[in-house]
């Protein structure tokens, strides 16, 4: 039998479960009658009702729509305002509970294998909390304790996501939404084992052992479970500190950025796929520390091959190339006209890559400019019959779109073509291929499907 407050929490998720079914209900209805009846819905008026339902849950759905909002063309621009406007930090929970759970990973004379172990969360997310404490030699840690029930939790939530997806997608078929759903679903399962997070930073660990303005923690496997991850504390402050530091020390962070995402990407095709702000730190030398390694894509070679073969296509007008690329990943059924209105779209993403010159992240990609291209693109592809992405890009648009806000933030001036092209040097799918299983065996994570 569940405990009182067991039982509390499950009462509260299905009132605000029954809420979400309400404000996606009216979603369906509203869109339903613009559609069909001609009859003019208030987006914005909806999406907020939408927002305040999600956001109640605290929990795997709202991080689900914190990322739809940053995915282009998956939901209307209005829906995208308000979503994006959701933030990850949920109320802590308790001493009690934190004992509770806590034995339950680690035994009940868990207390006696710290030194110290604070009973205030330092950090609290969607799906579990942050504690700082120090091991018995001193060093000194980050114990990240999931939340109780998180795997029904997210199976349920991933039920209503694919309600939402389902009522948009008869709406406007523009953007087939199946295969995101299953890229979603499989990444969030996988939030859930701390275990696999270990494997997943263990391995970035190797990737970035190059890079010495580029931190990782370390997992300190005694100390953890597969709903415990007990881990080397790591000290930095949040990016928004340097607002006002000299253009050097952000274009310095904005480049260790880069490198932190992109070296794992073109060396062992793998990407953190969620940029979130209190997903890392900056260090007082410009460095930074890489704080969460659930949500990681491991890519098969052949798919980083296509990323490049696209951009040169692009660059030289070839588009034999940008077929083969777009083939590559997946993409089916391409005609002339969906090759032209995917090259427009490619083309905007590429376009700080082109130029051989120290530019801002926005010059030619700036929020206005890029709505106004994804709105014709997205008309095109409607009147075209509708594309199914590839499941991959789900993490790919996550993690580019993310990384932009950060640099938009620093308002950084970086040649990003010499940096992009750093990276691409000598590549082969090959050499890819042969690094990425020796690095994905050392570290004990699946290779990619």
């Amino acid at each position: 039998m569940a405990s009182g407050g067991e039982s509390n929490r499950l009462g509260g998720r299905m009132a605000r479960y029954a809420r979400v079914g309400t404000a996606v209900g009216g979603l369906a209805v509203r869109l339903g009658a613009e559609r069909v009846l001609g009859v003019k819905m208030d987006r914005e008026r909806h999406a907020g009702e939408l927002r305040a339902a999600l956001g109640g849950l605290k929990g795997p759905l709202m991080k689900v729509a914190q990322l739809m909002s940053t995915i282009p063309d998956a939901l209307p621009e209005e829906y995208v305002a308000e979503l994006s406007q959701l933030q990850s930090n949920a109320p802590a929970m308790g001493w009690p509970f934190v004992k509770r759970r806590m034995a339950a990973e680690l035994g009940p004379d868990w207390q006696s294998r710290f030194a110290s172990f604070e009973r205030e969360a330092a950090a609290a997310a969607s799906l579990g909390q942050v504690h700082r404490a120090t091991a018995k030699d001193g060093t000194k840690l980050a114990c990240k304790l999931q939340y109780p029930d998180m795997a029904s939790a997210v199976e349920a939530d991933l039920k209503q996501l694919r309600l939402i997806f389902g009522v948009y997608e008869r709406y406007d078929p523009a953007i087939r939404t199946s295969q995101i759903h299953a890229e979603l679903s499989a990444r969030l399962r996988e939030e859930l084992d701390y275990a696999r997070e270990a494997r997943h930073m263990a391995l970035y660990a190797h990737m970035l052992a190059g890079e010495p303005q580029i931190h990782v923690p370390r997992a300190i496997a005694e100390l953890s479970s597969t709903r415990l991850l007990s881990m080397t504390w790591l000290e930095g402050a949040g990016l928004l500190t340097l607002k006002d530091a000299p253009v050097e020390l952000r274009n310095q962070v904005a480049m260790n950025m880069f490198r932190a995402w992109y070296v794992p990407f073109y060396g062992y095709g793998t990407i953190h796929g969620d940029p979130h702000l209190g997903n890392y730190a900056v260090r007082p030398d410009g460095g930074i520390n890489l704080l969460d390694f659930g949500c990681v894509r491991v890519f098969p070679p052949r798919f980083v091959g296509g990323v490049i073969d696209l951009y040169r296509a692009l660059r030289d007008g070839d588009t034999a190339l940008a077929v083969h690329a777009y083939e590559t990943w997946g993409f089916t059924d391409l005609t002339k006209v969906k090759v032209q209105a995917l090259n427009r779209w490619a083309s905007f993403i590429y376009a700080p890559l082109m130029e051989d010159r120290a530019r801002p992240i926005d010059e030619t990609n700036s929020g206005a400019y890029g709505r106004d291209v994804a709105e014709k693109v997205h008309k095109e592809l409607r009147d075209l019959g509708g594309v199914q992405p590839p499941r991959e890009f789900v993490l790919m648009d996550r993690a580019a779109v993310g990384l932009g806000s950060v640099f938009l933030h620093l308002k950084a001036q970086v040649n990003w073509h010499r940096a992009f092209h750093g990276l691409i040097e000598g590549f082969s799918v090959e050499a890819l291929a042969a690094r990425q299983a020796k690095a994905l065996i050392q570290a004990g994570v699946p290779a990619a499907a």
